[in-house]
């Protein structure tokens, strides 16, 4: 059984595996109705020295290196309360690394982040209780039902016993899940396991959400079916939500702002529709006919076709294929 650490987030790199003598096939997914299902609530102040007067997410002069190789260089990043936002980028442009700085499953030896004022490198544990964390890898344990998984999260996340039951019920309706939520996971389609993990970040009733590529390897429905629980939950919560794509068309449509980091730094920020208009600009083109993957190749296109930044290394793309396989 893949379990998350005792006092945080869920860890990035845990997988599942479905027992193949035991689950039945994974059925197809369909886009939830998520129109009328009630939202988890957010957590009032559970946390006493969050400031509701501070940025959702600050980072200052950021920088991490492994070893030789600078990941993330001097990052100033503000993500405002309320909002969703975008971080793009090309594989190893620094996303990952700077989302995990920010979750505190990295140190941060330069530079400094806060969570609602909460500083990441001396109030860990306060920040942890914040925010709610799907990986770019799986989470979930196939071997659970989805209930059960759930369920782990509260008890790890100290949800009080008596408030338990209630909160696990709000985060599976959240996300459509009532009904499989007696079904082993590994007998989920992909869509339905990406809205689980989902439902597992929410139990704890964050004030951020931090998704790390929430819809890599799923179909266009599936895809469609996990942005619609994101964006009713955001829209029941207020909550804060700060995610990673490599889906244009995605961020476009669902983020207020959008950050461009390319090699480890931030080279464009703003609203979608006014990094396209700023690009047409630049270039004395119409607008209408500038698209955001027009942008991203803009900024970032240098770094595909050199050979450091040929699409990651090959640990990135062992990660993706394996994350992308088991969600078929």
């Amino acid at each position: 059984m893949t379990t998350p650490p005792a006092a945080g987030p869920a860890d990035p790199d845990a997988t599942v595996d479905a027992d193949p003598n035991a689950a039945p096939a994974p059925q197809p997914d369909t886009a939830p109705n998520v129109a009328a299902n009630p939202q988890p609530r957010t957590a009032p102040d559970a946390t006493p020295d969050v400031r509701l007067d501070e940025p959702a997410v600050r980072c200052t002069d950021l920088s991490y290196s492994f070893g030789d190789t600078r990941a993330v260089d001097g990052l100033n990043l503000e993500v405002a309360q309320g909002e969703i936002f975008g971080l793009l980028g090309p594989n190893g442009a620094g996303k990952t690394t700077a989302i995990r700085a920010i979750t505190t499953l990295l140190p941060v030896p330069a530079g400094k982040i806060s969570v609602f004022g909460l500083d990441c490198a001396r109030k860990r544990m306060q920040v942890r209780r914040v925010l709610g964390y799907v990986p770019q890898q799986l989470s979930a344990d196939s071997g659970l039902t989805g209930r059960e998984n759930v369920d782990l999260f509260a008890r790890v996340f100290d949800v009080p016993r008596s408030e338990r039951r209630a909160r696990v019920d709000e985060a599976l309706t959240a996300v459509d899940l009532t009904e499989a939520a007696g079904r082993l996971a590994g007998t989920y389609s992909g869509g339905m396991v990406r809205r689980l993990e989902l439902a597992q970040a929410l139990v704890s009733a964050p004030r951020l959400l931090i998704l790390d590529e929430p819809t890599i390897g799923l179909d266009p429905l599936a895809r469609a079916s996990v942005w619609d629980c994101i964006s009713q939950v955001r829209a029941g919560t207020g909550m804060t939500v700060l995610v990673t794509t490599h889906y244009m068309d995605e961020a476009d449509e669902h983020c207020n702002r959008l950050a461009l980091m390319h090699r480890g730094r931030i080279r464009a920020m703003g609203a979608p529709g006014d990094l396209r208009a700023d690009l047409a600009a630049q270039l004395g083109a119409d607008p209408a006919r500038v698209s955001l993957e027009d942008v991203f190749r803009h900024h970032a296109g240098s770094g595909l076709t050199g050979a450091d930044h040929e699409g990651g290394d090959f640990r990135d793309v062992r990660r993706t294929r394996s994350t992308a396989a088991r969600l078929r």
